[in-house]
Formats: structure tokens, sequence, C-alpha cells
């Protein structure tokens, strides 16, 4: 069942703007939620017009909570047409894109393709070496959950969203081959198995390792694998293509830190640099429903999804392989994954047993130095009286 609209708030949207935005979202297989559904969200809307007082210029929420289906948003998803966000619109989902990838991983282990205590010398020999990295050091595992070390490819300033040089290479083609001699050519940032340390490049080297065993591209795989068996048509994985598909807002991004609020439009880039780590677009439904068939066994087997929720912490979060366990103020345990970069950031969490869950789109990046905006709506949704 599609999520249904609660209310939308923004100035300057007119009643018959409202209105289609509503009509919108109604499908044979939905029905309207009752008044008291939005009531309950009240502290969430609060939270997210918090966010566009910060200078998000738009925020889009849609929340499940027991049979309740809720969406609402705020400002405005085009600065120039002044539309507002849709829930039907397509967002890059950044580094969600991991929890995919690491799906993957888990489904090969599962069918005995693979181990991920394999070093990542056995599936991809000589690909990791320099300046002290070493693959026969570094396990499958340890790219998952980052604790490989292996240098950042994304700290480039060619590469880094608020480097000084990323806007004159945002429409740039990359190869794999040309990212991880980035990675090669800086030192590691800690031995493997050390410590946590976030690195976009043990997941361009996971999906490297699903190419090699399976024979088929990344791109392959995640649609036979993923997409295509939970019917997720919103979702596609975009190569080097610049362009988002319709419905689409824009995105909005500080990309040098200097620049003021709420920064330039960056929706069109090629997203080859992240292919694997942060590529994927998609939509709140189907976002929600991959976390929710995810958590519920029917992606992985009971072991994988038990090594994929055995985490370690990074000091604030406990991080699995490709999922978080994030901890809200009154002490809500939720899995899920944010994403951040490129003029969005995004958070898509559920409480174990998926009985309450919530995907957040921000159509900027500004916010995600903060980094209080996601989380100040996660802890209004989910710490909200029951």
């Amino acid at each position: 069942m599609p999520l249904t609209a609660g209310p939308h708030r923004t100035a300057r949207t007119s009643a018959t703007g409202i209105l289609a935005v509503l009509l919108s979202l109604l499908s044979p297989s939905a029905t309207a939620a009752p008044h008291d559904v939005s009531q309950a969200h009240a502290a969430t809307l609060a939270a997210m017009e918090q966010a566009v007082r910060q200078g998000a210029p738009g925020v889009l929420v849609a929340a499940v909570d027991s049979e309740d289906r809720w969406v609402a948003t705020e400002g405005v998803a085009d600065r120039v047409t002044g539309r507002p966000p849709s829930p039907a619109d397509h967002f890059r989902v950044g580094s969600i894109t991991k929890t995919f990838t690491a799906t993957l991983v888990l489904q090969l282990e599962a069918e005995g393709q693979l181990d991920i205590d394999d070093t990542v010398e056995t599936w991809l020999p000589g690909v990791v070496r320099g300046h002290g990295h070493d693959g026969r050091l570094i396990t499958i595992r340890q790219l998952l959950n980052h604790t490989s070390g292996v240098y950042n490819y994304l700290n480039d300033p060619a590469l880094h969203q608020y480097g000084p040089d990323w806007l004159e290479h945002m429409h740039d083609t990359w190869t794999p081959e040309q990212l991880l001699a980035v990675a090669m050519s800086k030192p590691p940032e800690a031995e493997p198995g050390e410590r946590f340390v976030y690195s976009n490049t043990n997941y361009l080297l996971a999906a490297l390792i699903v190419e090699r065993i399976t024979g088929d591209s990344y791109e392959h795989e995640l649609r036979r694998r993923i997409t295509e068996p939970l019917q997720l048509r919103g979702t596609t994985s975009p190569g080097t293509r610049e362009t988002l598909p319709r419905p689409a807002g824009r995105a909005y991004s500080t990309a040098q830190v200097q620049l003021p609020l709420p920064g330039v439009d960056v929706t069109e880039f090629n997203p080859s640099a992240i292919r694997a780590v942060g590529e994927i677009i998609s939509t709140a439904n189907d976002l929600d429903r991959f976390y929710s068939a995810l958590l519920r066994g029917r992606l992985l087997p009971e072991a994988q999804l038990r090594e994929m929720t055995t985490t370690v912490s990074d000091g604030t979060d406990e991080h699995g392989l490709g999922l978080t366990r994030m901890t809200t103020s009154c002490g809500t345990e939720l899995w899920g994954q944010r994403g951040g970069g490129y003029g969005i950031e995004t958070l898509s969490v559920s409480t174990r047993d998926t009985r309450h869950r919530m995907t957040m789109y921000l159509n900027t990046d500004a916010l995600a130095l903060q980094g209080t905006s996601a989380r100040n709506i996660a802890d209004a949704e989910f710490c909200r009286p029951r």
C-alpha cells in the first residue's frame, strides 16, 4: 500500500496545488489517513519546520506506525518553481546504497559462493596494494563494517563534496580503477581490524567482489536480486546518467564550505564516482519496502542477517554490515542507514520488529555538516507520546 498523505505546509503553494498533491498520493489501494494520525505526528512536523528554518529548501518524511501510514512535506522541492516535495519524487539516497551492496555480498555468502572472512586478496588479487595497503590482511567483513583502514578515495579534493575542486569535476566520469588508484596513493587510515574508520573505498571493493564472483555487473545483480523481486520500480543504479527520473525535485549543495546557504543546484552530476557506495536513486516508498523486507528476513537467511546486525562502535552509533544501529534520545533502537552529500541528506530507519519505520529526505547537504536535522526528526517521530 502506498504511504498516505498527511498535512502539507508551505506558504508558497496554493490550495489548488495542495489538493493536487494529496490526490496524486491516492491509489485504489490507499485510504486517506484519519485526522488523529496527523495529530500524532505533530512533533515530527515541528522538527521538519525547524529544518526548513535552518536552511533546508524542502523536507519529505514518510512514516509507518503499525497500520498507520503517513507522509508530510515542508518547504519546496524546487526553489525556482516553488513546488512542494512529493512522495512520488525520486532522489539520490547517498550511503543508503551501502545497505543494498552489503545485502548482495551476504546473499553470495548464503549461497556458499564466498565467506565474509575471506581476504580481499582472495577475490581481488593484487588490487589492494600500495603505500601500506595489503589486501592479504583485510577481510570482506572488515570492508562491510568499515574496519579495514583503507583510505577513503572520496577525501580527494576532486571528489569530496565539500572540497575546493568538486564543482569543476562534477561531470567527470570515473572508473573503479581510477578511484582505487586514488585510494592506493595514500597510506591507510588505520590497521585492518583496529577501529572503525568510514571509507567509501570499502564498498567499491565489495561491489567489485560481487562482480568477480557472479561474472555480471553490480547493476545487473542489484536488479536481479533486490529491486525486481521486491518490485522497487522507482529504484535504479544510474551508472553515468546525470539526470533523475521524473518526478524529482532539485538538490542544493554548499559544495564548498565558504558558500552561503542554501548553496548551489547540483541536481545533475555524473555519479560514477559513487558507484555502489552512494549512487542509488529511489523513492520513499521503495526505501520503506526495502528495509522492511530486509529486517523481516525476506532478503537474507537468519545467519546472514545476524552477521549484518553484529556491530562495531564509532563512539556514537553502532555499525553492522551496511546497517547502522542508532539510539534515539528516548532510548529507542533503530536500524537503517543515513545518506548524505552532493545536495541531499537521507535517513531510512526502523525498529527491529519493523512495526515503526521512517524515511526522510532533505534536498540539501547543508545541514549534514551540523549533523542534527536527521536525528532531530527521528527523535520527534520515535519519541512522541503513544
